[in-house]
């Protein structure tokens, strides 16, 4: 699998990735890609969701987070500079298949690490009781695009604050807060964040390609469908 690469280490607000990986889909003649990034404190949420019901919108005003919808379904996701979002782009279009894979992949790293961990159902990875990462995805023409968050560390009150799930998820899951459901993968590693991105990178990866400054800006021009109003919620 290659490691799809950008030129520049310039940091780039999330919009740019969702773009990155719609055009490594639809442009790249390779049948598994891969990427890492990370982003400014932001909340992505699903395809389907209804932005007020699950984002809280005044927090994140207040606290310049700034809110994307994403082209996949799923669940919201708080992001920021302490956790790493992972993009897997694949041949074909049999979902449960590509899920699996990518799953299996990230069980793989993280059992490198000696973490044991498990995949669920639903496509999340656990650690114990707690989700450590959650992924989403989405289908392209004989193409898939899976995302998931791994949460190595992040701003916890933002994470809290940021997200509202809502007294009926709560209450359906058994939990009392968001924090019951999760851990953070710092707490059962010895390694710092860009150890764990090193790790993956050579555990997953064999090899890679490197983005042209024109590819960047076809990218830029994908991420221009981003910007639009029923997608992103910019705070000034």
């Amino acid at each position: 699998m290659k490691y799809i690469a950008l030129p520049t280490n310039k940091n780039r607000q999330l919009s740019f990735y969702l773009a990155m990986e719609e055009y490594v889909a639809k442009h790249l003649d390779e049948p598994d890609c891969f990427f890492m990034w990370q982003v400014a404190p932001s909340v992505i949420f699903g395809r389907n969701q209804v932005l007020e019901n699950e984002v809280n919108v005044d927090y994140c005003r207040q606290h310049h987070i700034n809110m994307y919808r994403r082209k996949s379904g799923g669940g919201c996701v708080y992001a920021d500079m302490d956790n790493l979002m992972l993009s897997y782009v694949s041949d074909g279009d049999k979902v449960g298949f590509t899920f699996n894979k990518f799953v299996q992949m990230v069980l793989l790293v993280l059992r490198k690490m000696g973490v044991e961990a498990t995949g669920t159902t639903h496509n999340d990875i656990m650690i114990g009781e707690r989700k450590v990462c959650g992924t989403a995805y989405y289908q392209l023409p004989g193409r898939a695009i899976v995302h998931s968050t791994m949460l190595y560390d992040t701003n916890m009150e933002h994470m809290l604050n940021a997200i509202t799930p809502g007294p009926e998820k709560l209450e359906k899951k058994g939990i009392q807060s968001v924090r019951q459901r999760i851990t953070l993968l710092k707490e059962h590693v010895n390694l710092t964040l860009d150890e764990v991105k090193m790790l993956i990178r050579s555990t997953l990866c064999d090899g890679e390609l490197m983005l042209t400054d024109e590819q960047v800006r076809e990218i830029e021009a994908i991420e221009q469908g981003y910007l639009k109003s029923e997608f992103i919620h910019l705070i000034q």
